[in-house]
């Protein structure tokens, strides 16, 4: 493998309760994707979900009647998984393995129905390892099978960094590295959350180069910049036809990269 991701590892071991409430935080995201899984997944589907940290998306599959494999590369997120899974009364539909996206070879099979790709891309800061985690969910999907994967976007994130580190715009080293090249620079000290930032015209040519047959690219954030509480706090009719409207501006070709995440979806060609 590459790129040395033990500072990623560590990060998010000392940041499980962060992790475990981030699609709470963030509820159009997380309410946005549901609406892609439910159209795309195939009912009751063999889901090989990579970088599932502590179950934000692992539970409800497993409730849906999906069967899941869970893979992680931070124990401690791994655990956590478990742990809800289990309290869930869920554990006979969800499997639990410990590994880096870029190696599979404790995964077996190569006939998933589904594979999520929800959050290591946007750590593998090497274009040749996402190529790999990639590659490694190529192998294990069986012809006619779907893949859904996360970016951040380059740009889309802007609106969340003024909010949250303001302090960021004056590190200009770093703010140039990020818009010309999706990362910090490589003297960038480590030990905090570091990742890729990826631009919404290079996703779909990633995945084409390595066989998938691309689906859909669209902003799971549409329309909203930083602000998640104006969405959190919507209830009823009210909300369902807010969620309505911004899953139609989804993949409206001028906002995407405006998202702060992206999802793509893609199926691997038939025999």
């Amino acid at each position: 493998m590459g790129d040395d991701v033990s500072d990623i590892t560590a990060y998010y071991g000392r940041e499980v309760e962060m992790e475990r409430g981030r699609l709470e935080r963030h509820q159009l995201e997380r309410d946005m994707t549901w609406r892609y899984f439910d159209r795309y997944l195939p009912s009751q589907a063999r889901i090989l979900e990579i970088g599932a940290a502590t179950g934000g998306y692992t539970l409800d599959l497993a409730r849906r009647g999906h069967q899941v494999t869970a893979v992680d590369m931070t124990a401690a997120l791994l655990e956590e998984n478990k742990k809800t899974i289990a309290a869930a009364g869920r554990a006979q539909r969800v499997r639990h393995i410990q590994a880096d996206a870029r190696d599979l070879g404790r995964v077996y099979g190569k006939d998933f129905d589904a594979i999520l790709l929800m959050g290591p891309l946007y750590h593998l800061v090497d274009e040749a390892d996402r190529k790999q985690a990639l590659s490694e969910a190529f192998d294990r999907l069986h012809p006619g099978g779907v893949i859904f994967t996360a970016f951040i976007s380059r740009f889309g994130i802007q609106g969340h960094l003024m909010k949250k580190v303001p302090e960021w715009i004056e590190d200009q080293a770093d703010v140039r590295s990020l818009l010309a090249q999706g990362r910090s620079p490589d003297d960038h000290p480590p030990g905090g959350f570091r990742g890729y930032f990826a631009s919404a015209a290079e996703i779909a040519p990633l995945h084409e180069a390595l066989g998938f047959e691309t689906l859909v690219v669209a902003g799971v954030e549409p329309a909203i910049s930083a602000d998640d509480e104006s969405y959190n706090k919507l209830q009823g009719i009210r909300r369902q036809l807010w969620q309505d409207l911004l899953y139609e501006l989804s993949t409206e070709p001028s906002i995407i990269g405006a998202s702060r995440h992206l999802l793509y979806i893609g199926r691997k060609a038939e025999d």
